[in-house]
């Protein structure tokens, strides 16, 4: 078999294909997005994220309400994980 009739055997089946395969027929699939989940630090990763910031500034920032925490664990006793964006934005507004 030549390369002309390969190709010509081709777009046969190609055009075959269209027939069968109506294209308006095909639903998009839905794609589900879900948000980006915040990234939380720890008290020792915002000091270290910030020069000249220190640890005992970052608890009482948390104790003043300052920036956004959560904490991890039980009670009052839980790890405080700090919303990286809320340090950035309270460092970018007092600064």
């Amino acid at each position: 078999m030549k390369l002309n009739e390969k190709n010509e055997l081709i777009l046969q089946v190609a055009e075959l294909l269209r027939q069968l395969i109506p294209v308006d027929e095909i639903i998009p699939a839905k794609v589900e997005v879900k948000p980006a989940m915040p990234e939380l630090l720890t008290i020792k990763e915002c000091a270290a994220l910030v020069p000249g910031l220190s640890e005992h500034t970052v608890r009482q920032l948390v104790k003043r309400g300052a920036i956004a925490y959560m904490r991890s664990g039980a009670g009052e006793r839980g790890k405080i994980l700090v919303y990286k964006s809320s340090l950035l934005k309270y460092l970018g507004e007092t600064s």
